[in-house]
């Protein structure tokens, strides 16, 4: 059975109209079903009629709405009528002089055609908006009496004139005025550099943050590398296995010389989280943080402890896409240099006198066994007993290393927060 509900007593609806040019009436409604509960959120199927005269006039225009309207969160229907799909008439044609009008809504809450809410509501003053319209076409003829009428409401504009001012006389400025300006006045914030731990620190803006440079050793030269100012030993050389035909630096990334011995301090160089850049967090004497970064550049200098869960990487999430090549992201390695891949480290161990400490010494590389930096805690582990050099091959979650001690060397996985020394090889 259909339900006619009165439109601001047992509907509850809420209509404001009002008359927008061109030929549109805007119509809003509160909507609720028949348990008076809001409908929201909801495509309702809706037809609208202008009534001539009574509540029960003649109609004289009906439209409905392909795609049904939708209320919003509050049950809050809103449409223009004359913008639906004419059933009836021509909204455009419609005498608004010729009145009284009322606007008929029938309403189906599930979105169908069975209209079960019903408003009639009398349209008042603002379809005469409408009408007003018909000023904008003048007929007839306008008299020569009519044209002198209207030119006594037209005057010649005139300019404000403005007097020169005397500057011999100077200028008064009262303690309100300074008041006022000082309410304009706010004070100026220069960028903020992050404040030093040490000294000699400096710090580079990479685009997005100030990232801290810590001081390099004794000797050691700043030079910028991918963009990226780094502390490097002078007068780096090249050097050649025979064997291999590999070309490789003389000696580890951050190392002061070439070694001397297996256990040469001097020679082990800094200790490279796996993917990391150069920004610090290779020094040996770096400071640690508990704080995983979420980007391939974290932003300082620290190196990244992680919780004895998860990946055990310094990155989170994991990036596989790091040190990969001379234009990786990332790479540590001067220009036209890269990390070794794990068949060129294996290649490197098999030209080798003896596969342990001893055979790297004494290869053109002069390997070191510079210990490693341990993930959980940042303690310096393995020094002058074993070592692992990074490669850019990745294994899953893990990435591949050299490792070498005393008795044995091979590859092996390791997590990738560890801090391991980096050979780099020319492309």
């Amino acid at each position: 059975m259909k339900r006619t509900f009165t439109l601001f007593a047992a509907v509850l609806f809420t209509a404001v109209i009002s008359a927008q040019l061109p030929g549109k009436i805007s119509y809003q409604a509160v909507i609720r079903n028949a348990s008076d509960q809001l409908v929201v959120n909801q495509e309702v199927g809706l037809r609208v009629s202008i009534l001539q005269n009574s509540i029960d006039g003649t109609v004289i225009y009906q439209e409905i709405y392909n795609p049904h309207p939708e209320t919003n969160n509050n049950g809050l229907l809103t449409i223009e009528i004359g913008a639906g799909v004419p059933l009836t008439g021509i909204f455009s044609e419609v005498d608004w002089s010729d009145g009284p009008y009322f606007i008929k809504t029938e309403i189906d809450p599930s979105g169908g055609t069975t209209y079960t809410i019903t408003g009639t509501s009398q349209l008042l003053s603002v379809p005469y908006a409408f009408h007003s319209r018909s000023s904008e076409i003048l007929t007839g003829e306008i008299t020569e009496s009519q044209i002198t009428d209207l030119q006594e409401y037209l005057t010649e504009e005139t300019d404000p004139l403005f007097t020169a001012w005397d500057k011999s006389e100077g200028i008064v400025i009262t303690e309100s005025q300074i008041s006022d300006l000082q309410q304009y006045l706010t004070e100026e914030t220069d960028p903020s550099v992050p404040a030093g731990a040490q000294t000699g620190e400096m710090q580079y803006w990479n685009g997005t943050a100030w990232v801290t440079v810590a001081p390099g050793s004794a000797g050691q030269v700043l030079t910028f590398i991918n963009g990226v100012p780094t502390w490097a030993a002078p007068g780096v050389n090249d050097v050649e296995n025979p064997i291999t035909g590999k070309i490789w630096m003389d000696r580890n990334l951050g190392a002061s010389r070439v070694a001397g011995s297996s256990t040469d301090a001097a020679a082990y160089g800094d200790l490279y989280q796996w993917g990391r850049a150069s920004d610090g967090h290779e020094i040996r004497t770096s400071g640690t943080t508990t704080t995983l970064s979420d980007s391939d550049t974290p932003g300082h200098g620290d190196f990244i402890l992680v919780p004895e869960v998860g990946p055990l990487d310094w990155r989170l999430p994991q990036n596989d896409d790091l040190w990969q090549g001379v234009s990786g992201v990332n790479n540590p390695c001067p220009d036209g240099y890269r990390l070794p891949t794990e068949a060129e480290w294996t290649a490197e161990r098999q030209s080798w006198s003896s596969n342990n400490a001893a055979g790297a010494f004494a290869s053109p590389l002069k390997l070191t066994v510079a210990g490693n930096r341990n993930l959980l805690t940042g303690s310096l582990d393995e020094v002058g007993s074993s070592v692992d050099y990074w490669s850019s091959t990745v294994a899953g979650e893990f990435s591949r290393g050299m490792f070498i001690s005393g008795s044995n060397a091979g590859m092996r996985s390791s997590r990738r927060a560890f801090g391991y020394p980096v050979r780099c090889i020319k492309d």
